[in-house]
């Protein structure tokens, strides 16, 4: 089995996940405006160098809080410097995640998944834990790279998804990516 620096982008690599090159072919606001509205509680789970977490911080707003959830802490350090001296550092709450549990204790609103869930080994567990962090009427947005995450592999993960308790529905168009939204039923709650 991989172990855990096989399967994650080195923190080392962390400038090339911020840049204006892919700002300008990833928008985090025209990626996520559509999901996320002020005061909302989000996560943003395996979110590296803070790339979207600042943009969802900002959309969510004073009101509103982010977790930036991460296993390595120098993508967390990264995220600190980023908005140390700030009003981001109000909405934005830096979580460090265990090896395989994320952890939080708080209910969110929306969880943001951006070419993570590929790197999970039990994606099983993960769905579940979703399930219990995620707050009644909300959402997941799952999306990942075509490059590491064949479609049948895509659609692997939500048949997993949907034995979690999860319905699954097309996501918004990311350009070399596959998405999905998922939200929870209410029959298999747990």
């Amino acid at each position: 089995m991989q172990n855990n620096k096989e399967r994650l982008c080195p923190v080392e690599l962390a400038g090339s996940l911020d840049s204006r090159m892919r700002r300008w072919l990833q928008n985090p606001r025209k990626i996520l405006a559509p999901y996320i509205k002020e005061g909302m509680s989000v996560l943003d789970v395996g979110c590296g160098p803070g790339f979207f977490s600042i943009e969802l911080a900002q959309l969510v707003g004073k009101t509103g809080k982010v977790f930036a959830a991460d296993l390595q802490d120098g993508m967390l350090q990264i995220i600190k410097n980023k908005i140390s001296g700030t009003e981001l550092e109000k909405i934005i709450h830096l979580h460090k995640t265990g090896e395989d549990k994320i952890n939080l204790s708080e209910k969110v609103d929306f969880i943001f998944a951006f070419y993570m869930i590929h790197e999970v080994p039990n994606k099983e567990n993960l769905f579940k834990e979703f399930k219990k962090i995620l707050l009644d009427n909300g959402r997941i947005l799952i999306v990942e790279p075509i490059g590491h995450v064949s479609r049948r592999a895509f659609e692997s993960t939500m048949e997993i998804a949907k034995n979690a308790g999860f319905e699954t529905s097309a996501g918004r168009k990311v350009l070399l990516s596959r998405s999905a939204v998922l939200t929870s039923t209410k029959l298999n709650r747990i």
